[in-house]
């Protein structure tokens, strides 16, 4: 197995490129069908360091994180609250994002073979017993963020999806299945009141915040390892490339394979500086993560 992955957030000008440091956030790691063997965090055995640009002096703040480790991965995407909203909350949405991976990784390298719902459930409700003190978690315009979360355990591959950072995956005989939780994209309305008010409820959409019981909303599933070729995990700023940008998914597999995951990302941030303005619902750029796992 061979793991591929880069992050880097959205550019800060109308058409300026994220910072080098920023691109050059690309790692490899080479795994057997135990985990993966690649260069591990001194800090944290048998995790590969998170990647959200928070190194970076001065660098825009990245609100997405990639994680791998032995025989995972987890991508988040943090939802950027609009200028003037009051979410109750004294952290940045950057810190939510960090506590969640942080709170799901530890079962995770442990080699853990709970149901991925179960596990994103405790690390929602672990993330509240650690900021509930000195935060309002009954605000619904709390920090949230999506999760993705593909797991190898006996011979299986799992995945997890909870909002619009989808999963894609492509089997041996070239079939592609994308596993994408679209339901904030058919929302009746986005004003500010409609989000608030449709933001983890039956009639909206579901992301991970402060409701444990979103977890059991994902997109979740398994598929036999030994089927497929190759998964690759997204955050929304990178898989624009094929849902915004018209290419398709088996297009960005092979761009992916055959370039990496930096320059899908330098891909898209050209595509997001050519695009006319106001052709497309949303931010022009976002920050953009992609894991690549070649099994």
């Amino acid at each position: 197995m061979q793991l591929t992955f880069a992050s880097e957030p959205a550019p800060t000008g109308p058409h300026g490129p994220a910072t080098a440091a920023a691109r050059r956030q690309e790692s490899r790691a080479s795994a057997d069908a135990r985990g993966h063997k690649g260069p591990m965090n001194r800090d944290t055995p048998g995790n590969k360091r998170p990647m959200n640009g928070g190194d970076t002096p001065g660098a825009r703040v990245n609100e997405d994180l990639v994680v791998a480790g032995n025989g995972f991965v987890v991508v988040l995407d943090g939802a950027t609250a609009p200028a003037g909203v009051e979410s109750g909350c004294v952290h940045s949405v950057a810190w939510l994002v960090g506590e969640l991976a942080r709170q799901l990784t530890v079962p995770l390298v442990g080699g853990s073979e709970e149901p991925l719902a179960d596990l994103l459930a405790e690390a929602i409700t672990g993330v509240g017993r650690v900021h509930g003190g000195t935060c309002d978690l009954s605000n619904p315009d709390s920090p949230s963020s999506t999760v993705s979360i593909v797991r190898v355990c006996r011979g299986r591959l799992d995945y997890l999806v909870l909002a619009d950072s989808p999963v894609v995956m492509r089997y041996r005989d070239k079939q592609i299945e994308v596993v994408f939780d679209d339901r904030v994209d058919l929302l009746p309305e986005y004003t500010l009141e409609a989000v608030r008010r449709l933001r983890n409820s039956p009639d909206g959409f579901w992301a991970a915040s402060t409701a444990s019981e979103a977890a059991y909303e994902a997109l979740a599933g398994t598929r036999d390892l030994e089927d497929l070729d190759v998964v690759a995990v997204l955050t929304d700023g990178a898989s624009r490339y094929a849902d915004r940008y018209g290419h398709s998914w088996s297009e960005l597999l092979e761009l992916l394979q055959e370039e990496g995951p930096a320059e899908l990302i330098r891909r898209v941030h050209a595509a997001d500086a050519a695009a006319p303005a106001g052709k497309y619902r949303g931010k022009r750029y976002d920050d953009a993560t992609v894991a690549l796992w070649s099994l």
